[in-house]
C-alpha cells in the first residue's frame, strides 16, 4: 500500500460529504470522504494511502483531466510480469507503486528514471493514519 505523509489545509463540507486538502510536500492532494474522524481537522499531520492499482500514470501528458490529485513524478524501478507491470516512483519524499498492465507499460516505453505524472482520484486517496493533532 502506497503511503504519502501528508498536512490538512482545508476542509470543505455540504451534509456528509467532505472534500480535504492536503499539501504533500508542497504538491497538492484532495480526498473525497463521506465521514470524518473528530481528529481530523486542518493543521493535523496524516498518513495518506492509496492501492497501487488505483494510481495511474501519463508519460509527456498535457491537456486536462478529471483526476483531482497529480504528482510529477520519476520511475525508479520497473517490473514487467506477464501481465502486468510493477512501475515503482519517487515522488516527493515518498516512493510509491502503480500497477498497470504490462502492455500499457510496453506501449508507453516506459524505463528508469523517466519522469512521469503519477495521478490518484480524489475518491481512492483515503487517511490510514493521524500522525498528529
Amino acid at each position: 500500500m502506497n503511503k504519502f505523509k501528508a498536512t490538512i489545509t482545508k476542509i470543505q463540507s455540504v451534509d456528509n460529504l467532505n472534500i480535504v486538502n492536503f499539501d504533500f510536500g508542497g504538491q497538492g492532494l484532495s480526498m473525497m470522504s463521506l465521514d470524518l474522524n473528530e481528529k481530523i481537522k486542518v493543521g493535523t499531520q496524516v498518513l495518506l494511502t492509496a492501492k497501487p492499482t488505483h494510481i495511474a500514470i501519463a508519460k509527456e501528458f498535457s491537456g486536462d483531466i478529471s483526476y483531482s490529485n497529480q504528482l510529477d513524478a520519476k520511475i525508479v524501478e520497473i517490473n514487467n510480469g506477464e501481465l502486468l507491470s510493477s512501475i515503482k516512483l519517487s515522488t516527493g519524499d515518498a516512493t510509491c507503486e502503480s500497477i498497470i498492465t504490462k502492455n500499457s507499460s510496453l506501449r508507453m516505453k516506459l524505463k528508469k528514471d523517466d519522469k512521469v505524472l503519477l495521478f490518484i482520484k480524489a475518491s481512492e486517496l483515503s487517511i490510514k493514519e493521524v500522525l498528529s493533532c
